[in-house]
């Protein structure tokens, strides 16, 4: 687009003579424009405050673009009209697209340029500026198009940004408020959440120490393992994720019903599974385990992609004052509760016999070794104790279960006698 000083007299005249005979015609044509727009975009018809916002937008940009092509004013100097950046601000609100929103001014663009065509004779009758001022007239179209659209497609972010961020703050505010057991409006928690809280609820932590995955893609594949393709997903900074599934039956969330989960979860992840529990206090409960769980893999440095707290419960509970853990472990297995690998195989074959119910048989199947050989693990251990395995059954074996969920933590190093 050239500067009218470069233009002759007579095109700067017969381009200000067209914007004027356009401009006392504004009214018509932005009512024309919208029914353009309308039977392109159907849905505009649809939703009284769209259409007029559109109607408007159309309006203040003809009378705009029109007023600053008749005075000479460069469409660099253009800002989007009130109407337009509220118009942007509605599409955000009802979740229109910004390609959908930036249609709008494509279909305006288009509309604009057929007018121009089918008036131009009408406007400048003499064929040779005729030719100048439709060129003129197209140029400064998509220039001024080109920087409005960007400044409303930018209110649009910023709208889109703004209804985001509250968003999630009111997810945020509810979440907090749940696992705090504040009393609060069901509905409303739910709606700000989009999530029952009147179901089973099942909870879920998964983190990683790498800065390249997608936790949310993770955290999708364990709620559609347990029961919900639409689990909420809620991030505790940026390599932490919370999640809770909702459902109207109870899930199995055993570590055995976790195991297919194993080989989806990428390398590098943690997933820790809360127990079942029901209403707004299994929604706190059950995420309360679920971090409890994370602290037993990471206090004992499980490589197991997936921990179902149900299985570490006890564990949990035993270890809270590892002091007192180590203290309990040494005071049950004795010598037995050194880091040696001979004390290892022989705290295992106790603990397998006394899973089995002192089962030979079940318990080296447990272990892949023979009854014999399980037997005479369990002699040594024994002997290395100083008591039989009959004595203080359940404290032995709430001691064994410790050693093999939390290994080194609450064992003492190898005398090197062994």
């Amino acid at each position: 687009m050239r500067s009218w000083t470069d233009l002759p007299d007579s095109v700067v005249i017969a381009q200000r003579r067209a914007a004027a005979e356009l401009l006392r015609r504004l009214p018509f044509y932005a009512d024309d424009m919208l029914d353009y727009i309308v039977k392109r975009i159907p849905e505009v018809d649809r939703d009284d405050r769209l259409r007029g916002l559109t109607l408007g937008s159309c309006s203040s940009n003809l009378e705009a673009a029109l007023s600053m092509f008749r005075n000479g004013i460069d469409a660099t100097a253009a800002s989007a009209p009130v109407t337009a950046l509220e118009h942007a601000r509605a599409m955000a609100a009802r979740g229109y697209s910004v390609d959908v929103m930036l249609r709008y001014y494509r279909l305006g663009h288009a509309y604009m340029s057929a007018l121009i065509l089918d008036r131009l004779r009408e406007l400048v009758p003499d064929p040779a500026i005729a030719v100048v001022v439709l060129a003129e007239l197209q140029n400064y179209a998509f220039a001024y198009v080109d920087r409005i659209s960007s400044e409303v497609a930018a209110e649009y972010v910023a709208e889109l940004d703004r209804i985001q961020n509250r968003v999630r703050a009111a997810r945020a505010d509810a979440v907090r408020r749940l696992l705090a057991g504040d009393q609060v409006d069901l509905g409303r928690a739910e709606g700000a959440l989009s999530h029952r809280l009147t179901g089973w609820q099942t909870a879920f932590v998964c983190w990683t120490e790498r800065e390249d995955t997608d936790l949310s893609r993770v955290g999708k594949l364990v709620g559609a393992h347990l029961g919900s393709d639409h689990p909420l997903l809620v991030p505790d900074g940026a390599q932490t994720l919370w999640g809770w599934v909702s459902t109207s039956g109870v899930p199995e969330a055993t570590q055995s019903d976790l195991g297919p989960l194993v080989d989806q979860i990428p390398k590098g992840v943690r997933v820790s599974v809360g127990i079942p529990a029901q209403g707004p206090a299994g929604f706190r409960k059950s995420h309360t385990q679920a971090q409890r769980g994370r602290r037993i893999v990471e206090l004992a440095g499980r490589d197991s992609p997936v921990t179902a707290y149900a299985e570490m419960a006890l564990v949990d509970t035993m270890s809270e004052d590892l002091d007192l853990a180590r203290a309990f472990v040494a005071a049950e297995l004795g010598p037995l509760a050194i880091a040696g690998a001979r004390e290892a195989e022989e705290r295992q074959a106790l603990l397998a016999v006394l899973n089995a119910q002192g089962g030979l048989t079940a318990a080296g199947e447990e272990l892949g070794i023979h009854r014999n050989t399980v037997l005479q693990r369990l002699r040594r251990a024994e002997e290395r104790r100083g008591r039989p395995a009959s004595t203080r059954i359940a404290e032995v074996h709430a001691a064994l279960r410790l050693v093999d969920v939390l290994g080194p933590v609450v064992l003492t190093q190898d005398s090197g006698l062994n």
